[in-house]
């Protein structure tokens, strides 16, 4: 999928694992409902939900523009008894 950009990877992220919560940047057009579903066809896994945002990354200043690029940040909740295997545990 285009759209999931990678797995995030900080010190927050590695908490929410055990809660199994797991975290992904993707694209900022994917809605909520389109992740839950890929999730659980690639993974074969239930997921119980998903909560988004948006986030802002610091302001850049190049010659005379300034630039600033937006990331969306998805963590997905999976059921329980249920993980993805390629992330740390």
């Amino acid at each position: 999928m285009e759209r999931l950009k990678n797995q995030l990877i900080t010190e927050k992220s590695i908490r929410l694992l055990q809660q199994n919560q797991y975290t992904f940047h993707v694209d900022s057009k994917l809605t909520k409902t389109e992740m839950k579903n890929w999730i659980e066809q690639f993974f074969n896994v239930k997921v119980e939900g998903i909560n988004s945002s948006r986030v802002r990354s610091k302001k850049r200043k190049k010659s005379n523009s300034t630039s600033s690029t937006s990331k969306k940040k998805m963590i997905a909740r999976l059921r329980a008894n249920y993980l993805i295997p390629f992330f740390l545990n």
